[in-house]
């Protein structure tokens, strides 16, 4: 069995965090992967659908609230991230799916890069899925409460989500908090997998910088718990991988 197959098939209860936010929840598998709910005032957005096999527990998740889900969203098209996306949509028949402009191009298995992008080879497992986007999004563009920022490095087209209310940063894997702070640009050896799955680690390094200057209050990653009042730690991340 492969290491993304014996992650999937793992049972785990859902947790969230909800401490000091106005409104976005963790959801996570194993404790190591991770998607969200953000309330809205109609319902939940959805972001991410960690691996395969999740979509029930977030579906009781959401269920328990009494509150739909509306909006999946996709940071990047890595497998752990989109793994339940084909599931979801499926269940959720009326909701949107958005992702990012570029990253929709991975989403169907177009790995090909553009002459302006670092050519450097693609890692991690990009499956594809069959549900196609309802809606792609740029930066600056509003998702509900969410500012989509750019967070290229990790993927090609990886986006971060702003909730504007309160600060809080999904991040996507530009950081993770596995084991400790650390930036898609510097493997940590507690967790190194999302470092090794990063496509350019100087475009990498480039969007933390970029991420920490939006002084976020709480950094909400793909891989690892929140944290609060993140502002010393993404520093530390960012000059560790400098």
């Amino acid at each position: 069995m492969s290491a993304p197959d014996a992650l999937a098939r793992q049972p785990q209860p859902a947790v969230t965090d909800k401490r000091g936010s106005m409104g976005v929840s963790r959801i996570t598998r194993l404790g190591l992967v991770n998607a969200y709910l953000v309330t809205e005032e109609d319902g939940f957005t959805l972001v991410d659908t960690m691996v395969p096999r999740s979509a029930r527990k977030i579906l009781q998740t959401a269920a328990r609230t009494g509150r739909p889900i509306l909006r999946i969203v996709v940071t990047h098209a890595h497998w752990d991230h989109i793994g339940s996306l084909d599931e979801l949509a499926a269940a959720l028949p009326g909701a949107e799916v958005i992702v990012g402009e570029r990253e929709a191009r991975l989403l169907r298995r177009d790995r090909s890069l553009d002459p302006c992008e670092p050519q450097s080879r693609l890692r991690g497992s990009y499956p594809g899925a069959k549900t196609a986007p309802t809606r792609t999004v740029a930066p600056g563009e509003r998702i509900g409460s969410l500012e989509v920022v750019a967070a290229p490095g990790h993927t090609p087209g990886q986006i971060a989500l702003l909730d504007v209310r309160d600060r809080t940063l999904l991040c996507g894997d530009a950081f993770s908090t596995l084991g400790g702070v650390e930036t898609a640009a510097h493997p940590n050896w507690r967790f190194p997998l999302s470092a090794l799955a990063t496509w350019d680690r100087p475009t990498a390094l480039a969007s933390a910088r970029a991420l920490r200057a939006l002084e976020p209050s709480r950094l909400a990653p793909g891989h690892g718990r929140i944290v609060h009042e993140p502002a010393v730690a993404m520093d530390t991340a960012i000059a560790r991988a400098g």
